[in-house]
Order: structure tokens, then C-alpha cells, then sequence
């Protein structure tokens, strides 16, 4: 994968703590932004398909789950 350069602006106490426990800044603000663009894409995914979503729920509550009388627990 290929890597840009990026300006962040931080807090100076947590970059001077980040600094003094040795942390890689670059590759923790990368963690971070992986996993809020995830929460945020299932955030939007859920957005856009809660009507068939409540639909399904709804079906389940109704109905049951399907095979349910083959489930052994």
C-alpha cells in the first residue's frame, strides 16, 4: 500500500506524550482512522437499509426463524 504525507494538527500534551513513550503517531492516527472510517461506513450501511432491516425483524418476530424446530441448542 502506498503512504502520502499528511499534515495532522494534535493537542501538544499528547503529542509530547506520544513522543515520550517512543509511539508511533503516524501509524496509531492510521489505526484510528481505519476504524472510524468502519464504524462509520457500517454506520451508513445501516442508514440506507434500516427499512428492510425493521422489514426482516419484523418477519422474524411474526414467523420465527427459519429451520428454528432443527436446532439442537
Amino acid at each position: 500500500m502506498a503512504r502520502v504525507k499528511v499534515n495532522l494538527t494534535l493537542d501538544a500534551d499528547v503529542a509530547e506524550t506520544a513522543r515520550s513513550l517512543g509511539l508511533n503517531m503516524s501509524r496509531l492516527a492510521e489505526a484510528a482512522i481505519v476504524e472510524a472510517a468502519k464504524l462509520e461506513r457500517n454506520r451508513l450501511w445501516r442508514a440506507e437499509n434500516s427499512a428492510a432491516i425493521d422489514r426482516y425483524a419484523e418477519e422474524i418476530e411474526r414467523e420465527g426463524l427459519a429451520l428454528s424446530r432443527y436446532r439442537s441448542f
